[in-house]
């Protein structure tokens, strides 16, 4: 009986340590990402996947797609779920200056 405890004990914390690493996670984060995508108005500019920066012109909530307008005249139709987050030009500048620093070790072209 004792071994029995002992095997769902460790079973149990299995389980929750899973629960902890892997699926929280992706609860967070699919409830960030529907948060985002109900925030969503018509003239904001959004990036998507992609990474394509435009300017939302319609939004079809029954069928999860938008158009967004990437140039003038030119519209394209997106899935609602493809938009990543709303565009910030200085947001963008602070994240592309992270990346263009050189890792410790690393030579820079000169």
């Amino acid at each position: 009986m004792p071994e029995f405890v002992l095997v769902f004990a460790i079973l149990a914390l299995v389980l929750g340590g899973y629960w902890a690493l892997v699926i929280f996670p992706k609860q967070r984060a699919f409830q960030h990402k529907q948060k985002l995508v109900r925030s969503l108005h018509i003239g904001d500019e959004v990036v998507t996947y992609g990474g394509i920066i435009g300017k939302i012109i319609d939004i079809d909530v029954d069928q999860g797609v938008s158009q967004v307008e990437i140039a003038d005249g030119v519209h394209i139709k997106l899935l609602t779920a493809a938009l990543q987050q709303v565009y910030n030009p200085s947001e963008v500048a602070y994240n592309a200056k992270l990346g263009m620093k050189t890792q410790p070790g690393e030579q820079t072209a000169s």
